[in-house]
Order: C-alpha cells, then sequence, then structure tokens
C-alpha cells in the first residue's frame, strides 16, 4: 500500500494522522510519500515521522519526501489513498489580507476559513491548487481515494467531486469531538456510553439525538442550561441550541460568523456577553508558528518518539479498506438526497461507511426545518463560489460574498463588491483572472 500525504509540511497533523496509520497493524507497512513545496518542513516532518516508525512495535513503515511540482507526480505514483491537508497562500500575506481587507469595511471575523469573504478567497485560491492535483492523480494513481481534510471543506470537496474525477471525500474531527463538548460544556461528565446521530453541513452538522439507554438526553441538558448556562467559550453554541433546538458541530467561534446574529457593528455588546474572539484564526496562526519553534527539536530530534492514536478518521477508513470491515463516520459527501431538504448538489456532512468496496453514504431524510433553513443559507455561499471557480465569474463572486449571512447583516452591496475587488487585487498572483 502506498499513501501520500499532501502538505506534509503541517507536521503535528502529519503525526496525528500517520502516527495513526503505524500503530495500525494492517496498514503499518505501507509506503508514505511526504509531499509539499516547502524543503525544510518536509525534511522536518521526516525526521519526525522516522523516529516515531522506529519507536512503534513492528511497524514496517517506509518513509519517502518530496518537493515541489516537479516532484508531484513521483509522490503521487501508484498511490492507494491521497491524503490533503494544503494551506495555499498561508499565514503571511494571504490570511493577513482575508481579515485585515475586511476589517477596512467594518467587516469584523473570527475564522475566516470555511464562510465569509475570508473563506470564499481562501477557496478561489485553494482549488487551482486542488485542480492540479486531480490532473496528476488521474495520471498517476486514478484509482486512489482522496481523503480530504482542508477547508473550506464543503468547497474544496464540493468542487471536487462535482468537477473532477478523483473519488473524494472530506474529513473533519468535529463531529467526534461534538457530544463530549456538549457535555463538558455543561460541567458534566465526558460519558462514554451515549448514542447519537449528527447530520447537516460540514462545521454546521446538527447532533439530532442524543440518548443513552434508550432516553432522550436533550430535554434535560436544555433545562440544565437554561438554568446554569454553559462555559464562556461555548456561548454561541449553546444559544443556538436554546433558540434552534439542537447543538451544532463545530466550536462557537466558527459559528459566530456562520450566522448574523453575534457579530454586529450596531451590537457591540454582543462581543463581550458571547465572548466572541474577533480575528481569532491570525491570532491562532502567531501561536501555532511560536508554538511549532518550540516543539520542533523535540519532535524532530527526539529518537525516542512514539504516539498514542489520535481522533482523527484516516487511518481507520483505510484500515476498513484493506481488511473489509466496516467503518462509520462522518464523511463529506455529495447530498445526492442524502438529505431531502437540502439541495441535491450540495456537499453534506452525514455518516458514511466505508470498506473494501469504497464508501457509502447513509440516508438521512430531513432535517428539522430550522436546521435545514440555516445549513441552506451557508450552502447557497458554497455553491456560487464553487461556480465562481468553475466559470472564473467575478459576477458569482459577488453573489457569494452578497449571500454570505454575516457579510450581508453588516455591509451594503456596494462596499460588498468593492470589498472583493480589493481582495481580488491583493490575490492576483495567487489565483487565475477573473472576469
Amino acid at each position: 500500500m502506498k499513501i501520500t500525504f499532501l502538505g506534509a509540511g503541517s507536521s503535528v497533523f502529519v503525526r496525528n494522522v500517520l502516527g495513526d496509520c503505524i500503530l495500525t497493524p494492517e496498514i503499518n507497512d505501507a509506503t508514505f510519500a511526504l509531499y509539499d513545496i516547502d524543503q525544510s518542513r518536509v525534511e522536518e516532518s521526516y525526521r519526525m515521522m522516522v523516529n516515531i516508525n522506529a519507536n512503534s512495535n513492528n511497524s514496517r513503515a517506509v518513509f519517502k519526501k518530496y518537493v515541489g511540482l516537479d516532484e508531484l507526480p513521483e509522490a503521487l505514483k501508484d498511490a492507494d489513498f491521497v491524503i490533503n491537508a494544503i494551506q495555499v497562500g498561508g499565514y503571511d500575506p494571504c490570511t493577513i489580507w482575508d481579515f485585515e481587507i475586511p476589517k477596512k469595511y467594518g467587516l469584523r471575523q473570527t475564522i475566516g476559513d470555511t464562510m465569509g469573504v475570508a473563506g470564499v478567497f481562501r477557496a478561489l485560491r485553494t482549488i487551482p491548487v486542488m485542480e492540479i492535483f486531480a490532473e496528476q492523480m488521474n495520471r498517476c494513481c486514478p484509482n486512489a481515494q482522496l481523503l480530504n481534510y482542508t477547508n473550506p471543506m464543503g468547497i474544496l470537496t464540493g468542487y471536487m467531486l462535482r468537477h473532477t474525477d478523483v473519488k473524494t471525500v472530506g474529513l473533519c474531527h468535529s463531529v467526534q469531538k461534538c457530544t463530549r463538548e456538549l457535555l463538558t460544556g455543561l460541567g458534566l461528565k465526558d460519558d462514554t456510553d451515549i448514542q447519537s446521530k449528527i447530520a447537516g453541513i460540514n462545521h454546521m452538522a446538527w447532533l439530532l439525538e442524543i440518548s443513552k439507554n434508550g432516553k432522550d438526553l436533550y430535554p434535560d441538558l436544555k433545562k440544565l442550561y437554561r438554568e446554569k448556562g454553559c462555559v464562556d467559550t461555548d456561548k454561541v453554541r449553546f444559544e443556538i441550541m436554546d433558540k434552534f433546538g439542537y447543538y451544532v458541530t463545530e466550536s462557537s467561534e466558527h459559528n459566530a460568523e456562520y450566522m448574523p446574529y453575534f457579530i454586529k457593528a450596531a451590537y457591540p455588546e454582543l462581543i463581550d456577553y458571547y465572548n466572541v474572539p474577533l480575528d481569532e484564526y491570525p491570532r491562532r496562526c502567531v501561536r501555532n508558528i511560536k508554538r511549532w519553534e518550540d516543539i520542533k527539536a523535540e519532535l524532530t530530534e527526539n529518537s525516542r518518539l512514539t504516539h498514542e492514536k489520535s481522533i482523527e478518521y484516516a487511518a481507520y477508513i483505510i484500515q476498513s479498506f484493506a481488511t473489509n470491515q466496516p467503518y462509520k463516520f462522518g464523511g463529506n459527501v455529495i447530498n445526492n438526497g442524502m438529505i431531502s431538504n437540502l439541495p441535491m448538489e450540495a456537499c453534506v456532512e452525514i455518516p458514511c461507511i466505508s470498506d473494501s468496496t469504497g464508501i457509502t453514504p447513509t440516508y438521512i431524510g430531513a432535517l428539522p426545518e430550522q436546521c435545514a433553513a440555516l445549513n441552506r443559507t451557508n450552502l447557497n455561499v458554497q455553491l456560487l463560489t464553487i461556480e465562481a471557480a468553475r466559470t472564473r465569474s467575478k459576477e458569482a463572486v459577488y453573489h457569494a460574498a452578497m449571500l454570505d449571512p454575516h457579510t450581508a447583516a453588516e455591509l451594503p452591496l456596494d462596499k460588498i463588491i468593492k470589498l472583493c475587488d480589493e481582495l481580488f487585487d491583493a490575490h492576483k498572483d495567487w489565483m487565475p483572472v477573473y472576469h
């Protein structure tokens, strides 16, 4: 088996995903191709994984490193699985532009990796690279399964599935953490004997059911929230649950900018009340860059380095392909009617089953209508961004930004167009020309 990791400069994530693989007996004899455009970061990830491999009992994995577009075909050659975790444009300059340019227009954001004008332009500069990957995969490993971890998940996975021939599924760890975060957010024990059902779209999937021994836990949980509140860092999600009836998978800092209710220039007191961390993603980037410098030596030069399995799905999915033992996970796929009250062509996050035959989505039916309505406001942006990337249409980009719930709640139409034009100008070296 060969597993290729695109964006292998993301060393901590490489450790989680590929470390999980070499702790999985059925796949720990694989060849792992580490690919990035940054030679020093690939080298660091390579040294880290060689160290972990040496300390993992019975692992026979082989690691190889590849750098730059010239080596991409060799990295992909005969791959069975391709894991994508790239970030096009990095923190400096692109993430800085994504936040600072909208801020000039009075538009504040928190994360900007999925929705809003930041999410739209992140997608527009990433899709051309994904198209290169698709072209090379068709030539070098046409039967490979792509496991996409790169955001904006719904836009990128939807584009790959609708406009390339690559077998793709999108993966995110918000589903695995959802139930635990609901319980701990209320000060309750993280009880593993809980049954749950989750479906919707990435970063805005809904905990549709939560039960224990057949008892619905939602009524007691909602009562507890209304009586005692929740942890300060999760107020947005609990407010969504209180008002719309269901807890949402991704964090409060994400969902604060997916809806028009929490970041409002006219109501600045909401920022403090809901503890909304404006400009969180740029701060997080700076922290992560510094943290990597602090831990780099420990991870790359430690000959005794080990790994414990993470919550990421990838190794379990690959294992299920190898053993034909079914594995259930939350995957991002084209809807095709699996959620009956969301658009057919949308990318949705629903329970999927993997085994040696591939990945099979499961039927959900209709979401609660208010949940579907909130999803549709986000899907409008995602579908228009995909159309913009396909046609290279500025007008479609404008439409996507105009229909973003948070952007539309804060800015008039002419300001949204001017904001997009300024972002187009900043990104001119990072994406194709739009007309």
